[in-house]
């Protein structure tokens, strides 16, 4: 697939994605009565307003963004239809409906990913090489099912890789079923060191996996273990970013995430592999957004939700009724933080790109 064709996608990825997310609160607003000003699809001057009832719907200019303007959504006013005036319940839901469209959405990219799929990879063992030291009858077996790397899940055979390099004692905890069983295997040394036949060394873990049948069944598992291993990736992520394990160099934002796409694409054998790649690639972006916009970070939909159950806990607690102004304050000052790091990111990608 060509690059600039891979671009166009992206930047069309991106304004689904956004799209999508909008619309779970548009319509949460709307099915509990909240007065919806105006859902708009990407940011600057309109190109195009359509009013229908009390809602303006737009599109405009810059193909970044978007938004669901909702009455009272941070300010006070006597419109009982306002985002204020609603129930506390109903205000979470709203706040969070944008995330679960986007877990949604992400379902739907992974369920097109496997629907042509013949054979699904699975976390079954099906050999050992010569100089694994860690198989036997007091081992792994050829037929083991490995569910568990050091107390976390395995999704997927790709996991094995990622879950072992994030352990750097040299010993696991494996947890596997056999024959319907579940053993435990504690500090098992997985990685080991092979000679070739010319005489160089070189350490590896020393296992195969194969694939089984795409029947449906399958490919609904597969699917749902490919949403829950974007979700943990988050939270991986996350964990190495407060670790210290990766840096600012390491993350991508929009620029990096689209040369990535383009590299996914271009790299691809076939037409039909690039745009597979491509719609893989936006499953797990959406299930990425999805969790990062439930994360406690002011101006994120999770800010607003924590700050919705708090403040509804004082008020109960006071009687007394805060001015929703302060907590605009606060999640404004967010979004100019949200956007000075964005910016910041963005820099630093397309540095990147043109220094490679």
């Amino acid at each position: 697939m060509p690059g600039f064709v891979s671009v166009i996608f992206a930047i069309l990825l991106f304004s689904i994605l956004i799209f999508v997310h909008e619309l779970g609160h548009f319509l949460a607003a709307k099915a509990f009565g909240v007065q919806v000003n105006e859902f708009s699809m990407f940011m600057g001057p309109a190109i195009y307003k359509k009013q229908k009832g009390e809602t303006l719907y737009s599109i405009r200019c810059i193909p970044i963004g978007g938004y669901c303007a909702m009455e009272g959504e941070d300010q006070d006013t006597e419109n009982p239809r306002s985002f204020q005036k609603a129930s506390w319940w109903k205000r979470l839901i709203i706040l969070v409906a944008g995330a679960a469209m986007n877990f949604l959405i992400g379902i739907v990219f992974f369920t097109i990913v496997y629907i042509p799929t013949e054979r699904v990879g699975t976390p079954v063992l099906t050999e050992f090489t010569e100089c694994c030291t860690f198989h036997g009858e007091d081992g792994l077996q050829v037929g083991d099912e490995i569910l568990q790397i050091d107390g976390e899940r395995v999704y997927t055979a790709s996991n094995i890789s990622l879950l072992l390099s994030l352990n750097s004692t040299g010993t696991h905890d494996i947890v596997v079923l056999r024959d319907g069983e579940k053993l435990t295997f504690n500090d098992l040394p997985m990685a080991h060191t092979c000679v070739t036949e010319d005489g160089q060394e070189y350490t590896h873990y020393g296992i195969g996996m194969g694939g089984q049948e795409a029947t449906f069944g399958r490919k609904l598992k597969a699917i749902w273990y490919t949403t829950l291993d974007n979700v943990r990736s988050v939270r991986l992520s996350l964990q190495m970013l407060l670790s210290g394990q990766v840096g600012l160099s390491d993350m991508a934002g929009p620029v990096g995430i689209v040369d990535m796409m383009s590299d996914a694409a271009t790299t691809a054998p076939s037409f039909v592999d690039a745009l597979l790649n491509l719609i893989y690639f936006g499953g797990f972006l959406a299930v990425n957004l999805g969790v990062m916009n439930l994360l406690p970070i002011p101006a994120l939909d999770g800010g607003r939700a924590v700050a919705l159950v708090l403040t509804t806990v004082i008020q109960k607690i006071t009687k007394k009724k805060i001015d929703p102004k302060y907590e605009g304050y606060i999640h404004a000052a967010g979004m100019i933080l949200l956007l000075g790091l964005m910016a910041l990111i963005m820099f630093k990608d397309i540095f990147t790109i043109f220094k490679g």
